[in-house]
């Protein structure tokens, strides 16, 4: 069978060909639109399905060099540690510290799920995992980077199987969402206390994935070197942390060198891009997630589908009993515990965008809480931080 291997720079070609035909067909295809299913997993995903075809076939395969996808991966991680601000948590106040907590437990719940049904199958439990807060807190992005790890620990068929979850939750966290939130909104007849929403809805600024971005080359140069400092340190920070003996993925280091120079900022004031640095990490997330779907050997599904539907189905249940009694309760038991409620299942089962649509899908019906639009975004931030460290441990549990 011929063998096609394009080199680091044709396959970043691809993936950018790639992200546009997922963009095109997520605009196009109604659920795909409906349930926030991002343009690169769409796009790698069509790429795999086809490579998978025609390997299947023996007319031909293709396979790339992943340098830059690596190099993707890491610029991404190192954009979530400049988030890092504790300056942003103190004054986000109280509830940003709730949420955060919230997520934190939802991860190592997750994790533990996934854990322990997967030895039960009698599989390597660490694979239960790819069906855990890799996949479903941590959405795409982070099941892509925590697969290669776990193949390199002899993990086969973690980034296929992490990738295939991350699609479920992306789904079941916009399904799952809205209809906890206004079972809990009608048995308390709750109401928002802030102005009516028919008469709010258009001036409120309801943060959306795409947006008007506007900069200066100057502070765009200083995000980049910033990114570029921070890479570097990470490289020191990963040998610091290799002397302990456990094995950290390679964007570790990178997002805790990120984290200390966005604090040493705060702390000196001096001001920290954040628009360019949101722009960077919707760049580099675009081509890293969709190079790693773009290798996705979808065989690997088979054999170990119904461990990873018994997982899911179990992460489903708890997901939503977590939220309808514990979330609910630890907020204040008010119209903004329910819309924390749709966005902490939103952001658990899939992503942030996920949060952001179920929390409209509730205010456009019944209202506003401002505070909760503040206080999703970065619990959803600060979880990612977290869920690194948690998942590690597991991993050499």
């Amino acid at each position: 069978m011929f063998e096609l291997k394009l080199d680091m720079y044709q396959a970043a070609g691809i993936a950018a060909i790639m992200f546009w035909i997922g963009s095109y067909l997520q605009r196009k295809i109604a659920p795909l639109h409906k349930y926030c299913i991002p343009a690169p997993l769409i796009g790698g995903v069509v790429f795999a399905a086809v490579n998978t075809i025609l390997s299947g076939m023996g007319v031909m395969r293709l396979t790339f060099d992943g340098t830059l996808q690596s190099f993707f991966m890491v610029l991404f991680f190192t954009t979530v540690g400049f988030t890092a601000s504790f300056d942003i948590l103190k004054r986000g106040g109280k509830q940003i510290i709730v949420v955060t907590l919230l997520s934190i437990a939802i991860i190592v719940c997750q994790d533990l799920i996934g854990y322990s049904i997967a030895g039960g199958f009698g599989l390597d439990s660490r694979l239960g995992l790819t069906a855990g807060s890799i996949s479903l807190l941590g959405g795409p992005g982070t099941a892509a980077a925590f697969g290669k790890t776990m193949e390199d620990m002899g993990i086969a068929g973690s980034t296929t199987l992490g990738l295939a979850a991350a699609t479920f939750g992306l789904v079941m966290g916009s399904l799952m969402g809205s209809p906890i939130a206004h079972r809990r909104i009608a048995k308390h007849s709750l109401h928002s206390e802030e102005i009516a929403a028919e008469t709010t809805a258009e001036n409120v600024e309801i943060p959306e994935e795409d947006g008007e971005f506007k900069t200066t080359s100057s502070k765009l140069v200083y995000a980049w070197m910033l990114m570029a400092i921070a890479m570097g340190l990470g490289t020191i920070m990963s040998i610091l942390l290799s002397k302990t003996g456990i094995p950290f993925p390679a964007y570790i280091g990178a997002m805790l060198g990120a984290a200390l120079i966005r604090n040493v900022l705060d702390m000196s004031g001096k001001a920290f891009p954040e628009p360019e640095n949101d722009t960077i990490a919707n760049v580099s997330l675009s081509l890293f997630l969709t190079m790693a779907l773009m290798g996705l050997k979808l065989w690997e599904l088979v054999d170990l589908a119904l461990p990873m539907l018994v997982i899911l189905v179990a992460q489903m249940i708890f997901m939503f009993l977590f939220a309808y009694w514990v979330i609910f309760y630890t907020t204040g038991r008010n119209y903004e515990s329910t819309l924390l409620m749709a966005g902490i299942v939103g952001y658990g089962m899939g992503g942030t965008s996920n949060a952001m649509a179920n929390m409209q899908t509730i205010t456009k019906q019944y209202g506003l809480a401002k505070t909760a639009y503040f206080v999703i975004p970065l619990g959803g931030m600060f979880s990612d931080f977290f869920n690194a460290m948690i998942i590690t441990a597991f991993l050499n549990f």
